[in-house]
């Protein structure tokens, strides 16, 4: 599969798919910090290169619950915030197959929709607290895989300094495995009703519509009739 991971400059999401034999390709304004496919710019630049999947992390600094109170007192804020807003809109419609973003609790619940699903990385191999909301596309909720206690919120008990957005922005590597380990899929399956290739639930359903769907190859929806 050819995989966009747009927003991340630590590689570690881009690598857990590459892990796995896909094409995998890491996209954000700063330089990755691990060595590996990764596209300095704007994503915007490469959204419509035939990606089969797309995981986005576009930043929250301007959307997250812990920040949105300056809004009512910095009008400058707002603004940030709306632009944010429209960006995640546009990763939300691009034309990608799957997509999965990423984002805190904050504004995106009710500018955009309720998220699809809530995790947190003690579900995953991490003992920590850290509610992270996943907006999804064609593709399946994250199934935990590995339960622990929950015993502290690490990334928000980081010290203050210039690299403390880094330290609460990186994906934990037990999530970019479940990730790539679940949605990483070579097998898909095709929905008569939305009429293209989907993941499915595991009574074989659609997680687009709900309605049965066929084993087929990726990519081998029919083309859609004539007017």
């Amino acid at each position: 599969m050819k995989v966009l991971v747009a927003c991340e400059f630590s590689g570690i999401v881009r690598d857990a798919f590459r892990k796995r034999g896909h094409l995998a390709v890491s996209c954000d304004l700063l330089p990755s910090e691990r060595k590996g496919p990764h596209y300095l710019g704007d994503v915007r630049d490469v959204l419509d290169n035939g990606w089969d999947l797309m995981i986005a992390f576009p930043p929250c600094t301007y959307l997250c619950r812990s920040g949105i109170h300056w809004n009512r007192t910095r009008p400058e804020r707002r603004v940030k915030t709306d632009e944010a807003v429209k960006f995640v809109r546009l990763l939300l419609g691009a034309p990608i197959p799957r997509i999965a973003l990423e984002n805190p609790v904050g504004v995106l619940s009710s500018r955009i929709r309720k998220p699809d699903q809530i995790i947190q990385p003690h579900r995953f191999g991490h003992p920590e607290r850290k509610a992270t909301c996943l907006w999804l596309k064609g593709l399946p909720l994250l199934k935990p895989t590995n339960l622990m206690l929950a015993l502290e919120a690490r990334v928000h008990r980081a010290a203050p300094g210039p690299n403390r957005w880094k330290e609460r922005s990186r994906t934990q590597p037990g999530i970019a495995k479940a990730m790539a380990e679940q949605w990483g899929q070579t097998q898909w399956f095709y929905c008569p009703e939305c009429n293209t290739t989907v993941s499915v639930h595991e009574d074989g359903c659609c997680v687009t519509c709900g309605a049965d769907c066929e084993i087929r190859p990726r990519r081998a929806a029919p083309a859609p009739e004539e007017p």
